[in-house]
């Protein structure tokens, strides 16, 4: 399991462990807060298209799903 620091988790960089659309590599571009600044969801951003998607950053954790960095 990835240990994760959520506030740290800005610009960071991902890999895809099942690639789909060609979508590989991903990049952290946004962190979502409540009212007490505690992180509960990140935007991550698929760097060969630009697309997009909205995920709790537990998510991350689950490397079946996901590598930190890019590989």
């Amino acid at each position: 399991m990835n240990r994760l620091n959520p506030r740290k988790l800005l610009l960071s960089k991902w890999t895809a462990a099942h690639p789909q659309h060609r979508e590989k590599h991903f990049l952290v571009t946004e962190l979502f807060c409540d009212e007490e600044g505690i992180v509960l969801e990140i935007e991550l951003q698929a760097v060969l298209t630009k697309r997009s998607e909205r995920l709790t950053w537990q998510t991350l954790q689950d490397e079946q799903t996901w590598r930190m960095g890019w590989k």
